[in-house]
């Protein structure tokens, strides 16, 4: 068997398999994704940066975040970054091209068990990452502790377009054009299938939004980018009450 079909993974999203898959693609990640986007993914980060609102002080967490392309616009905005991913493979990538980047840190971290202490960060916010995660409801709870009372948590997961003939023309593009554009552009085309398959298997915004709420979040609310491919969720982490 191939170290791919070993490390493919599959819609169980046992942590190691997708851990081991990402460690294959690190390299060419950031390329293949805005290949298979057609670009689309600069303008989501773009997105997700203003609903973040770094700035000078503020203490971040960026999970899944990959090879620290996220990460290093909010540094850059003056805040303390931490970028989290459970892959070794995608943390060595990242500090190898950003690791003199100020105000930037780089930290293997499992969304489930986060290695951090409660009310540690203002703001904590995922990428396209929630979805991989085989128990996302815990992951949003785990988010909700590390983050300080009134602090934030802001969220950019792939979505399912509300409008039915946008859906359809977007179902028949996963379906049928991106493992094509897969096979010519990737590294691993196993892995994108699966990407793709998570993408199909991922509940609608109000859903997600639902499980914000039951995780203890409050003021949820969400925004669709390019007519719901992409949803924007954000929340607060409820203030201390006064005694």
């Amino acid at each position: 068997m191939s170290t791919e079909s070993q490390n493919r993974a599959d819609l169980h999203k046992d942590p190691a398999r997708v851990s081991g898959m990402f460690d294959q693609v690190a390299a060419a990640y950031d390329r293949t994704n805005f290949l298979l986007t057609f670009g689309l993914e600069k303008w989501w980060r773009i997105a997700t940066t203003k609903a973040i609102a770094p700035r000078r002080g503020q203490r971040i967490l960026d999970l899944a975040a990959g090879t620290g392309a996220s990460s290093v616009v909010l540094a850059d905005a003056g805040a303390e970054v931490v970028a989290g991913d459970f892959s070794a493979g995608m943390i060595a990538e990242g500090r190898r091209r950003h690791g003199d980047v100020p105000n930037l840190t780089f930290q293997e971290a499992d969304a489930l068990d986060l290695p951090f202490d409660d009310d540690t960060f203002d703001t904590v916010t995922i990428s396209y990452g929630l979805r991989n995660v085989n128990d996302p409801k815990k992951a949003l709870a785990e988010m909700l502790r590390v983050t300080r009372p009134g602090g934030r948590v802001v969220i950019a997961e792939f979505s399912q377009p509300p409008f039915a003939p946008f859906r359809a023309l977007y179902r028949f593009y996963n379906a049928r054009i991106l493992p094509f554009v897969a096979r010519l552009v990737s590294s691993n085309v196993e892995a994108y299938d699966y990407l793709n398959e998570s993408i199909v298997d991922w509940p609608d915004q109000r859903t997600l939004a639902a499980w914000m709420r039951e995780a203890g979040w409050s003021a949820v609310a969400h925004r669709n980018l390019t007519f719901g491919i992409v949803a924007l969720h954000r929340a607060r982490k409820p203030a201390t009450e006064s005694r």
